[in-house]
């Protein structure tokens, strides 16, 4: 697969491994402590384009394919976890409705904003009763006149604080829920009715916020709806194709950061002196090690043959994408356990960084659908 990959996703690579190192992992720490990402970087992050990673070259962005995307993430995904999720929503969740569903004039409106960085984009489909059943939302859009009038609370938005843009699932229809009664919204910052709630205290994943997002007659014009009047009490089927992509960009993520775990490990294995001699040489060391290395190489075979498939077939891979976000985000989890465990004490302590990605990992397993679901959808797709 490595033979395939262009020359001009071979040079991307490489300015995006220059600035991992260069700019992304010198503030880690500062990151981490001040829970926020420098404007300075974020400014950076526009120059080379990464917000527009995959809109389309005609919206102003890179156009990258569903593998060059996964490849720049699992470079990105080497550092912090937050560098990775500042820029996520625009390329993933934030976006894709527009891309997959929108109308052309909601394309030219909001793509090349979203794609130079101009603005941020967020997803609001969770709610306090509504997270894993996402069809079980609560939030209602009831129809007045040529608008819709949104009443609700939607909670975990990842960059719901900073984001221009929300794409917000609601009730159109409570007898039909999914089957044709949730239709999605963009609602902009400073439409009336629309505010920030409580910004969530996390275990992890510092420098990016999740948060409530609050709507208390937020007047929202029918031509709002995301693909137009035609769309509406389609915002369900929209929500589960925008997600399927992101599963595979999340393995992509999980994949990143165990690739970098392991090196941590290996050079804390061959440095750290036990017994005068380097714990490497121990037999249950080196086992952690063969373990995490075995792993990590089926995630990547699993993750780039999802994501060519996707490319090729120009459609959705439901049963791959779930796969590959079951089995990298287990993967990484285990990844990072072993990780603490080879490095010991100094492995609890947040000088050393496994101890950050300990934490951010833990995530992976939950959103964007959990491993429960991801086994669930699986086995509904074989069983079809």
């Amino acid at each position: 697969m490595q033979n395939q990959i262009s020359e001009d996703i071979r040079i991307m690579l490489e300015t995006i491994r220059r600035f991992v190192k260069k700019d992304l992992e010198p503030i880690s720490r500062q990151v981490e402590d001040e829970d926020k990402i420098p404007p300075e970087t974020v400014r950076k992050m526009r120059e080379l384009g990464l917000f527009g990673l995959s809109i389309p070259q005609e919206y102003e962005g890179l156009g990258l394919s569903t593998w060059g995307e996964c490849l720049v993430y699992e470079e990105l995904s080497k550092t912090n976890a937050c560098f990775r999720t500042r820029i996520a929503t625009n390329n993933g969740i934030g976006s894709q409705g527009i891309l997959l569903d929108g109308t052309e004039e909601q394309k030219q409106k909001y793509l090349p904003r979203l794609a130079s960085g101009e603005w941020t984009a967020c997803f609001a489909l969770s709610e306090p009763e509504a997270g894993s059943d996402a069809a079980n939302i609560q939030t209602t859009a009831l129809k007045d006149g040529d608008k819709y009038i949104l009443n609700g609370v939607k909670h975990f938005i990842t960059n719901g604080d900073i984001a221009d843009l929300a794409t917000v699932f609601a009730l159109t229809d409570k007898g039909k829920r999914a089957k044709g009664g949730i239709t999605a919204f963009l609602v902009e910052k400073g439409t009336p009715g629309f505010e920030v709630g409580t910004i969530e205290r996390k275990m992890g994943l510092r420098g990016t916020h999740t948060c409530q997002l609050i709507f208390d007659n937020c007047p929202v014009p029918e031509e709002n709806i995301v693909g137009g009047a035609l769309m509406t009490g389609q915002g369900f089927k929209t929500a589960m194709r925008t997600l399927d992509k992101g599963r595979l960009t999340m393995g992509a993520s999980a994949l990143g950061s165990a690739q970098r775990l392991l090196g941590l490990s290996l050079d804390y294995a061959k440095q750290r002196v036990q017994f005068k001699q380097p714990i490497g040489n121990f037999q249950s060391v080196q086992n952690m090690l063969a373990d995490m290395a075995t792993q990590i190489y089926a995630a990547r075979q699993m993750l780039y043959h999802a994501a060519q498939l996707r490319d090729e077939k120009g459609s959705a891979v439901i049963k791959e994408a779930s796969m590959v976000k079951l089995f990298c985000t287990e993967m990484a989890g285990k990844v990072a356990d072993m990780a603490v465990q080879i490095h010991g004490g100094m492995g609890y302590m947040k000088d050393f960084s496994v101890e950050r990605f300990y934490r951010d990992l833990r995530l992976t397993r939950i959103y964007e659908g959990t491993s429960e679901i991801q086994r669930m959808v699986i086995a509904r797709q074989l069983l079809k």
